[in-house]
């Protein structure tokens, strides 16, 4: 009986450790899982908070010095784009998902083609008239409504789609961590399930081969103690049940003959 009641009791204890430390490594993996969707979410909306600043800051120098002929906006011109480009560098070495950056990269390279182009005209013209303003004519403003404006729309438009490239993969891998939380609940379910078995089995085998038989003996042991009814214990009995009997039985047997 010891050695069923220790088996038992094993069985549990193992399989409360084991079913424990899947869970435990599946939940870890869910909560990894949780910390890289939102550490990726939030890298995309800081690296495209970066790029659209430096896109609304060459954009505006853009507009002085197309529009208004101010010569002292082409450096900040130069130091917008360069800003752009070193964010969308960072940006490619960092994503996972490139797709969306692929557009971004080539509205960005025609913004560069588009600028160095009009730089290299208005740097010929103030070279011909030092004293000329840079292209501050119809021209300048025509150029950035016709050509500069498109091409800055579309790098905006790009920016926005990267700023929400992390949302757009957000359902495949919540489905993902949705199944890794079922794998996490799983086997405290399963274990759940088998512990109660087990304890049944406990139940039942301790009832019929332990608690029946103490009952039964000690109702006999009673009756011989009161009326001196012989001692006798229906049933079948094992291991530490039958031995104990079997002294008691031995015990009456050394009282009579005390008696006798």
């Amino acid at each position: 009986m010891r050695r069923r009641v220790t088996i038992g009791f094993g069985s549990i204890v193992c399989l409360l450790f084991f079913s424990g430390m899947v869970s435990l490594f599946e939940l870890s993996r869910l909560s990894r899982d949780t910390d890289d969707i939102l550490q990726t979410s939030k890298r995309n909306i800081e690296l495209a908070r970066e790029m659209l600043d430096a896109a609304h800051g060459h954009n505006v120098s853009m507009i002085r010095l197309a529009v208004f002929g101010d010569r002292g906006s082409d450096s900040l011109c130069v130091a917008s784009l360069e800003r752009l480009e070193n964010t969308l560098l960072v940006a490619q070495h960092e994503a996972l998902e490139k797709s969306y950056l692929d557009s971004l990269s080539f509205v960005t390279t025609e913004l560069r083609l588009l600028t160095d182009s009009y730089l290299a005209f208005g740097a010929v013209e103030r070279a011909a008239k030092p004293q000329a303003r840079f292209r501050a004519d119809s021209l300048g403003a025509r150029w950035y409504n016709d050509q500069y404006e498109a091409v800055y729309g579309r790098l905006t438009s790009a920016i926005k789609s990267y700023m929400t490239s992390a949302q757009s993969s957000l359902a495949p891998r919540t489905e993902q961590m949705k199944k890794n939380a079922y794998r996490a609940v799983t086997p405290v379910l399963i274990s759940l399930v088998v512990m109660i078995a087990i304890v049944l089995m406990l139940f039942y085998f301790m009832l019929i081969y332990s608690v029946n038989p103490i009952l039964r003996m000690n109702k006999g042991l009673g009756d011989w103690l009161a009326f001196r009814v012989p001692f006798a214990v229906a049933g079948d009995l094992k291991d530490e049940m039958l031995e104990l009997k079997e002294k008691i039985d031995t015990l009456i047997g050394l009282c009579r003959q005390h008696k006798a």
